[in-house]
């Protein structure tokens, strides 16, 4: 076995783990530090919004040698506007100019034609208007808010509200966290960026949905033994899906990284940057938020619950009283203990992940070994 799986069957055993739950105040500060970080850049530079959003005119010209530096140069000079210009692979420029109108846009044509040494009516121009932008962005807005609906009522009718809840909080997390990068980079927002960012949240609910998953599974009876607390089993269902959620988000984010650093940076593809960069940011923070943000704060939505604060309670009373006699809290519980705090029978303990305490049954060795042969009477 490899030395990763090795540490994931022991992550899963319970024989070995990171208290991220213990440590939950570290890294809800680290997140409302990168949030407040994001707010700030979206404040401070906002979005850079493509045409399909503000509305503009693309100018698509024939075969040229012109460089794409020097295309974006003269575009800028006859438009007084930022323009983005791609170099496709027939040698063809692609020029995006946000905030022209149609007058503009002849102007535009002519100069441009001028620059590159090609007559104007080659130049092919298309005007997106700004209302219709504005459709485009109220759709998108309109499917987010149906998408994170759909996801709370599913998560708080397959586990439970705080559990929705929790994935709530980390999905708009993760949503400010790539939001604010792409404010802090300067990168232009397009159709595609909407469906890297609703490709994200798939992402990242299903590591959150498998955690919780476990945790539903681990916390069954959880008020009936006085082994662990729920924030106990709630890490232990962290640490168990650890490997896997690792090895999920590395996965994803190789092709991805691909697309964002080497087809959209060292070759130069640029329309690759609009989907590319949400959806590595956003895989990212999803596994962040899966781990650190959504768990731990079930664990604190739970405890609130009368039933697991008096659980807490038992479970640290037997701790001390156990430590007061020189015992381990993890031994099974005597007879002579109270049956309020008496440990369920096997069938009805939780399935808490890792090995159980206490003696175990030692296989029967074979009595008859050594034993003369002889013939039975």
């Amino acid at each position: 076995m490899s030395k990763l799986g090795d540490l994931g069957a022991k992550l899963y055993r319970g024989e070995v783990g990171y208290d991220f739950v213990g440590k939950r105040k570290i890294w809800y500060g680290i997140s409302i530090l990168i949030t407040i970080t994001a707010i700030v850049g979206l404040a401070v530079r906002g979005l850079n919004m493509g045409i399909e959003f503000e509305g503009g005119a693309v100018f698509n010209t024939p075969k040229t040698s012109v460089s794409v530096a020097k295309a974006e140069e003269a575009a800028e000079e006859a438009s007084g506007h930022d323009a983005l210009v791609q170099k496709l692979g027939n040698d063809t420029l692609r020029i995006q100019i946000a905030g022209v109108d149609t007058a503009k846009s002849d102007q535009i044509k002519v100069e441009l034609a001028k620059e590159f040494d090609m007559k104007a009516d080659d130049i092919n121009a298309d005007l997106v208007g700004p209302s219709w932008g504005e459709q485009i962005a109220n759709k998108a807005w309109q499917g987010l808010a149906i998408f994170m609906i759909l996801v709370v009522v599913y998560l708080a009718i397959a586990f439970e509200w705080r559990m929705a809840l929790a994935a709530l909080i980390a999905l708009i997390h993760d949503i400010t966290i790539t939001v604010g990068v792409y404010a802090l980079v300067g990168f232009e927002v397009t159709p595609g960026t909407v469906i890297g960012l609703l490709t994200i949240l798939g992402y990242s609910l299903y590591d959150t949905v498998v955690v919780f998953d476990s945790l539903k599974e681990q916390s069954k009876d959880l008020a009936k033994q006085t082994r662990f607390t729920y924030s106990e089993v709630a890490n232990r269902s962290i640490n168990s899906t650890l490997v896997r959620s690792i090895n999920t988000t590395v996965v994803a984010l190789l092709p991805v990284a691909g697309l964002l650093f080497i087809g959209g940076g060292f070759l130069g593809a640029g329309m690759l940057n609009d989907i590319s960069l949400s959806l590595f940011v956003g895989l990212a923070a999803g596994a962040y938020s899966s781990i650190f943000i959504a768990t731990p704060l079930v664990a604190d939505l739970k405890e609130t619950d009368p039933a697991m604060k008096a659980l807490k309670k038992r479970v640290l009373a037997k701790r001390r009283a156990a430590a007061a006699k020189g015992e381990s809290a993890e031994t099974p519980v005597s007879a002579a203990e109270s049956p309020e705090d008496a440990e369920p029978d096997e069938d009805s303990a939780p399935a808490v992940v890792g090995p159980r305490s206490g003696p175990r049954a030692q296989p029967t060795r074979n009595r008859g070994r050594g034993r003369p042969s002889g013939k039975r009477r």
